[in-house]
């Protein structure tokens, strides 16, 4: 019997080869983030509940609180496992003791353990922040924990970065639910080398964007001459329907969003379009943390503006309140009248509680919004945790 390894949430079976191809085992450990070396791996066994020390981190695959070995590098787990079986006198007084002590360790690390896990977010990438050995760089990424789920939004600017980020804040990326990509451009889409290279199947919702492979819009083959002959006709006159466009992530398991989706119970994606110059029909996603509080909003970028964000967010959930708001605001190169403009329709016409603004909101709307909201103003640097 191999190993069930359930990876990035999509369970398959791999099998571990070791010499009696009949044993059962199971892996478990006590603690969800182990960075460099585990101590405490316990296998069930010929009955017995025994345990494996120092096997070390890059051996072994973390996922949802479970120990689950790599096929291709777990040589000290096959050659434990491939050891003679030790039942001693008392083989089912064994029997129950494994059993009772694993089912103990599986209701430890259950999913309803994980729910526990208090509801945050942190900043992964940005260019601003307190002194750390954290990497600061223009571009966004955060990961959100939210009543069990792990959502990574945005990949920040450069992947070298963005995997030493990870890396400093001890963050697993082959344990996350999905991904939000807000919109193509590089400061938030590039980290996506780093992410595929350790979790390449996890499902990745971006906007319906030609540059994520979305496909070229049919009507452009709607109005031919056929009176061209075939080698001037596009496709020799007969365009495929599908056609989709190139893009640097053609394995991905990337996921168009067209409408409002909810993508898990209390969380929402709304898409927008920019209609402003310079980014004139860009898409973006913006996600909706729908809490007994209020609604939280996490925008990348907001290039078409956090007002009809905000507006699309209201329409597309059961209540139009906000209590609190991340992200970018896009207001970096506004003039003082739009950044005054902004801020005040987000706390007097929004009546937005909390403002932890970052990226490319400017250092203008910092200085202002902290001086309108003195402590409902939350830093939101590089490394920053902040509750939700």
């Amino acid at each position: 019997m191999g190993l069930v390894r359930e990876h990035r949430g999509i369970p398959c079976r791999q099998q571990l080869p070791h010499p009696d191809d009949s044993l059962g085992c199971a892996v478990q450990i006590t603690a969800r983030h182990v960075r460099h070396e585990i101590r405490s791996v316990f296998v069930l066994k010929h009955a017995q509940l025994l345990q494996l020390p120092h096997i070390h981190r890059e051996d072994l695959l973390l996922h949802r609180g479970a120990i689950l070995p790599y096929p291709c590098k777990a040589e000290k787990l096959r050659s434990f496992l491939a050891a003679k079986p030790r039942y001693g006198a008392q083989p089912m007084k064994l029997l129950w003791t494994a059993g009772l002590a694993l089912v103990s360790l599986l209701v430890f690390l259950s999913p309803r353990a994980e729910a526990s896990v208090a509801n945050r977010v942190t900043i992964l990438y940005d260019g601003f922040g307190k002194p750390s050995d954290l990497r600061k760089d223009w571009g966004f990424a955060a990961l959100i924990e939210y009543e069990g789920k792990r959502i990574l939004f945005d990949t920040g600017n450069n992947p070298e970065h963005f995997a030493h980020n990870v890396q400093r804040l001890g963050v697993d990326l082959t344990d996350l639910d999905f991904v939000v990509i807000s919109h193509r451009h590089g400061d938030h889409a590039s980290g996506l080398k780093h992410l595929l290279e350790v979790n390449p199947d996890v499902p990745i919702y971006v906007p319906a964007d030609e540059y994520f492979g979305g496909v070229t819009p049919p009507h452009f083959f709607e109005h031919g001459d056929a009176s061209l002959p075939p080698e001037m006709r596009y496709f020799d006159g007969h365009p495929p329907h599908d056609n989709p466009h190139g893009t640097p992530w053609r394995e991905a398991n990337f996921l168009r969003v067209t409408a409002p989706l909810e993508v898990a119970p209390g969380l929402r994606l709304i898409t927008t379009t920019s209609q402003k110059r310079g980014t004139m029909e860009l898409k973006e996603l913006s996600l909706v943390i729908e809490t007994p509080s209020g609604n939280v909003l996490v925008a990348g970028c907001s290039h078409p503006g956090i007002e009809p964000i905000l507006q699309e967010a209201a329409r597309s959930s059961s209540t139009s309140r906000f209590r609190m708001l991340f992200g970018g605001l896009h207001l970096v190169e506004a003039s003082d009248a739009e950044v005054q403009a902004t801020v005040s329709s987000l706390l007097d016409t929004w009546r937005i509680q909390e403002l932890a603004p970052g990226h490319c909101s400017g250092e203008r709307t910092f200085a202002l919004l902290r001086s309108r909201l003195g402590q409902r103003h939350v830093f939101a640097g590089v490394g920053t945790t902040i509750p939700l």
